[in-house]
Parts: structure tokens; C-alpha cells; sequence
């Protein structure tokens, strides 16, 4: 017995120190526990528009549909944005600007051209006599020579039958003259000088070889003859250039010639010479804007004393233009614009705090260097993506997001059907479409409010308003062909509203009444503003666009499901 005593007291023990030891932390940890739970804030979104996030349920401020409890872990992003990890981030190298911090835009822009030579400044050395080249001072192209240096020696014969000429002629010298002189003044056209004239006269001998001397200083750029050629007279036997000076040859873009002119102040860069800036002027702007690159070559003349420009260089042209740009109109790196088509994009940094990203459509001015010039989609302060832009692509792409490869665009109207130009028609038309309008309203209030007998009504009533139009009003070709087009489409939706007696069926013949009746009133005016609004979500999430008479957004596509669902698109005058 006193054994099992024991064993009985060593247990109690045992028991009264873990209750000691872990009861309390336990205890503890269950509150903890308790209070992590009831910490969680519920959020409250709206299931067609998950951007919404509110902490208490009520109306989506869209569509006005209830909110419903989000899912843990929730983001709230739009349809079109997607986030990437800090990870993926720093892997990537994702980098990104501030629209408007871009040095470029505070410093003028940027130009990228070629060192050319001076054209003003070239020589051809020809050949005043015609012969055999017998000795070619000049090796090999790019050889420095100065003017009156002996480039070659030239075999005349004709040279040398002169020279014989001028022998006999100083014998007659005093009983004739003018021939004499005649003798002379040929020898002096061939470029043999006065000197060397009077030293034939004196000597009394004939030289064979005549010397050809440099007439320019410069560079042999080209070396079109060699020794022992024939050649003719004036026939070219080098080119020179002066490269004294340079000329520097940039392209300008069409939409960027009115910010420059004539001896505006320039800047040249070069590669081979970093830090080092060369000051100019404008010299030229070419009159004549290339077809082909819908640019113009402006020219800048540079002193090149010591030889720092050689031509084909590449350089680049910072200038200040005295009329500053548009301030819709920002640069930005040129590794940020991704190109599909006929579209130019740029990924957009939707937060501020977030690696949250989405695609934006950007219409593009000139290239600037490195750059280009954004003429819409970019505001000031917008933070895109400059580097990584192919894979934050990728990623949106993965994700089934709007991407350079995966855009998805909105079909709302037939463009067969729908014209946006305005037509000229008389008075009476419009008040007869007018007519035909306001059945459409009172349609489409009956939609809004999900009564279909009163649809069926009133769609009947549009088709009693539409037989009473008079079509000798319209006298056009073009008014009564896209009337017809028009006229065509009204009758038959409007024809299959009244027929069907379920509302869904009648708001889906509706968008095709609406489209047509759109393109109407755009082309011919009812003498009433008009205001064209929009749902996404209608018509299978592809959208569709209705007419109303205010601004007040009513959506007759979902009626009090999605009331408030949808925004004014354009306001028709």
C-alpha cells in the first residue's frame, strides 16, 4: 500500500508543476491567439469591380450593386493591373522614371549626327594639259599637302611643241607682237608662271616635263590618277580637303523644325572626347524636308584647327530652343517603349508605394538621341518603367493582363454603320429623327426600369415615328445612302423588341437599335444635346453604349441589378 502511496504523490506532483510550468502560456497564446483573429479587418468589395475596398458593407459607388466580404489576401487591383513581388523586382532589374524628371526635357534637346567635310573648303586638282603622269608626288590618300607644293610631273607633247612656238615667237618679238604675246598668254593658261616662262625665253631650251603644283592646302581624300597614267586636259587628278573647318550634320524631325533657326547656339559632344564640349551656331536648316526619314538636315560649322573631328564621327547636339514645348508633351527613354503594330506602349507604375503595373498606349513625337517625344497618354509626374520592360510584358502576359501580345479592344459599334462626321440636313429631318428619338428614350426608360410591356410599347411607337420620316428631305447622296444604312438596323431591332416579351431578350436587341441610332443622330444632329454613355460590362462583358437625354447615369442594359453602372462617353451637341 505505502508503495502505491507513493506513486500516487510523485503523479500528483508531476501534475502540479506542468499546470505550473505551461498552463499559463498556454493560456496566454490562446489569447494571443484571440486577439490576431479579431484584428483582421473584414473589406468589403464589389464583385464586378474588384478595384473597389471598403471596411463596411453598403452599394459599390459603380454600379451600385451590394459589396460582398472580399477574400483574404485581396488586392484591389483593376482589371488591367497586376503586381510583381520585390523579388521578381530586384531579379529583373525593374527600374522606372518619373515622367518630367527626365534631364533631357530641362536642358533642350538632344540631336544625333555625322562629321562631314566642308564642302566649301574641297579642292579637285585637275590637269591643265593633256599627257603622261611621268612621276606622282602624292603616295597614298589622307597625305597632308600644302598650296604650291609638286604633287606630280606631267610628258606633254603639246606642252612641248608650245615651248618651241615661244622660242621662234621671241625672234619676231619686235616686228610681231600680238604674236608673241598670244605664245606667252597660252603658256600662262596651261598654269606655267611668269618666271618659268622667261626662263624658256632666256635659256632657249625646251623643258620636257611639265610640274603640277598644289593650288589649295589639305588633305588628299581621294587619289583618282597614278603613275604612268595618260590623262586629258581638266582631267581631275586629285581631290583635297580642307579640314580647317567641319560641318556637323543633324536630322530633324517635322514636328521639331519650328524650335530652331538660323544662328541658334548649339553644343557638340563626341564620344571620343568625353567632358569636352564644342561650342556653334546653327549655319543651315535644308529647305527641303526628306521624304523618306520626314526630316531635315540641319548644319553646324565647326573649327577644326587642331584636328579633333574627323569625318564620319559620330556626335551629338544639345540645343536650347527659344520656343519651349507644348507641356502635354514630355521625354522619355527610349527603353521604355514597347511597339506592337501600329500601337506604342509603356507600363505605367499604377502605386506609389506598390510594385503594381499596367499597360498604357502612349502617341509618340520624334526621336531625340536615346528618347522620344510623348505627344499624349503621359502626364507629368506618371512613373513608367525603363528598364525590365520586357519582362514586366512577360509578366502581365502571364497573368492574362492587357500586354503588348495580349490586348484586348473593346468592339462597342460596327464602324460600317457608325460615322462620327456630321452631315448637312434641313430643319424638318431633324425634327423627324427627333421624333424617332424621343420613342428611343421613352424605350429606354422602360428598360431602365425592367418593365417589358412597356418596352413592346414603346418600341412600337418608335416604328410609327420612324415611317413618318420624309426621305425627298434628304437631297444628298452621301445623307440618304447613310440613312438607308442607318434606317435599315433601327427597324429591324426596334421590330424584335416589340416582338419578344422577356426583358433580356429586349435589352439585347437594344444595343443593336442603340449602335444604329448612335450613328444617326452623330451624323445629323437632332438640334438637342445628346449624351452618349457607356457600360463595360454590358453586352458579355464587351461593352455597349445607349443614348440618353441627362447626364445621370441610368444603365438600361442591367436596370436596378447595376443602376448606376457606366459614364458619359461624349457629349453630342
Amino acid at each position: 500500500m505505502k508503495k502505491y502511496i507513493i506513486y500516487v504523490a510523485v503523479l500528483g506532483v508531476g501534475l502540479l508543476l506542468g499546470w505550473l510550468l505551461f498552463g499559463g502560456v498556454s493560456s496566454q497564446e490562446t489569447d494571443h491567439n484571440h486577439e490576431a483573429e479579431t484584428s483582421i479587418v473584414q473589406m468589403w468589395t464589389c464583385s464586378m469591380h474588384p478595384q473597389i475596398m471598403q471596411p463596411e458593407p453598403g452599394d459599390c459607388p459603380i454600379c451600385g450593386m451590394d459589396l460582398i466580404p472580399a477574400e483574404a489576401g485581396a488586392t484591389g487591383l483593376t482589371a488591367d493591373q497586376f503586381k510583381l513581388t520585390e523579388n521578381a523586382m530586384a531579379l529583373a532589374n525593374i527600374q522606372t522614371t518619373v515622367v518630367g524628371n527626365n534631364e533631357s526635357e530641362n536642358h533642350g534637346i538632344t540631336l544625333s549626327g555625322k562629321i562631314a567635310e566642308n564642302e566649301s573648303a574641297n579642292a579637285v586638282q585637275v590637269s591643265y594639259v593633256s599627257g603622261r603622269i611621268e612621276h606622282l608626288n602624292v603616295s597614298f590618300t589622307g597625305e597632308d599637302v600644302r598650296k604650291g607644293q609638286l604633287l606630280a610631273t606631267v610628258y606633254s607633247p603639246e606642252l612641248y611643241a608650245a615651248q618651241q612656238e615661244l622660242i621662234t615667237a621671241v625672234s619676231l618679238k619686235a616686228s610681231q607682237p600680238e604674236l608673241y604675246q598670244a605664245v606667252r598668254n597660252k603658256l600662262k593658261l596651261w598654269k606655267l608662271s611668269d618666271s618659268q616662262i622667261n626662263n624658256i625665253e632666256t635659256t632657249g631650251k625646251v623643258k620636257e616635263n611639265l610640274p603640277v603644283y598644289a593650288t589649295v592646302s589639305g588633305v588628299v581624300t581621294e587619289k583618282l590618277i597614278n603613275e604612268g597614267d595618260y590623262i586629258k586636259q581638266g582631267q581631275p587628278l586629285l581631290k583635297i580637303a580642307n579640314l580647317g573647318t567641319v560641318w556637323a550634320n543633324f536630322d530633324v524631325y517635322e514636328n521639331q523644325i519650328a524650335l530652331f533657326k538660323k544662328g541658334q547656339p548649339i553644343e557638340v559632344t563626341a564620344k571620343s572626347y568625353p567632358g569636352k564640349v564644342f561650342k556653334g551656331k546653327v549655319d543651315f536648316i535644308d529647305p527641303v524636308l526628306n521624304h523618306n526619314t520626314r526630316t531635315v538636315n540641319l548644319r553646324v560649322v565647326l573649327k577644326n584647327t587642331k584636328g579633333d573631328f574627323k569625318p564620319g564621327m559620330f556626335v551629338e547636339a544639345q540645343i536650347k530652343s527659344d520656343k519651349p514645348q507644348s507641356d502635354a508633351q514630355h521625354i522619355i527613354p527610349s527603353t521604355a517603349v514597347l511597339w506592337t503594330g501600329e500601337r506604342s506602349v509603356v507600363y505605367l507604375k499604377s502605386s506609389k508605394t506598390e510594385p503594381v503595373f499596367e499597360m498604357h498606349e502612349v502617341t509618340l513625337g520624334g526621336r531625340q538621341g536615346d528618347a522620344y517625344q510623348v505627344l499624349e497618354g503621359l502626364n507629368a509626374g506618371d512613373e513608367i518603367v525603363t528598364s525590365g520592360t520586357f519582362t514586366v510584358d512577360a509578366a502581365a502576359q502571364l497573368q492574362g493582363k492587357k500586354s503588348m501580345m495580349n490586348h484586348a479592344k473593346v468592339e462597342t459599334m460596327e464602324s460600317d454603320e457608325i460615322k462620327t462626321d456630321r452631315l448637312t440636313v434641313s430643319k424638318d429631318f431633324q425634327e423627324q429623327l427627333k421624333s424617332v428619338y424621343n420613342q428611343y428614350i421613352i424605350l429606354k426608360d422602360a428598360l431602365v426600369k425592367g418593365n417589358s410591356e412597356e418596352a413592346s410599347e414603346a418600341s412600337q411607337s418608335l416604328e410609327k415615328s420612324l415611317s413618318k420620316i420624309d426621305m425627298k428631305l434628304l437631297k444628298e447622296n452621301e445623307a440618304h445612302m447613310r440613312w438607308m444604312s442607318q434606317l435599315k438596323k433601327i427597324e429591324s431591332n426596334s421590330a424584335s423588341i416589340s416582338k419578344y416579351s422577356k426583358i433580356e431578350e429586349q435589352r439585347q436587341y437594344f444595343k443593336g437599335l442603340s449602335d444604329a441610332l448612335i450613328g444617326a443622330i452623330q451624323s445629323f444632329g437632332v438640334n438637342e444635346k445628346v449624351f452618349l454613355e457607356y457600360c463595360p460590362m454590358a453586352n458579355n462583358n464587351q461593352g455597349a453604349f445607349w443614348l440618353s437625354k441627362e447626364e445621370k447615369v441610368l444603365n438600361p442594359y442591367f436596370g436596378d441589378a447595376m443602376l448606376t453602372c457606366g459614364e458619359v462617353k461624349q457629349i453630342i451637341e
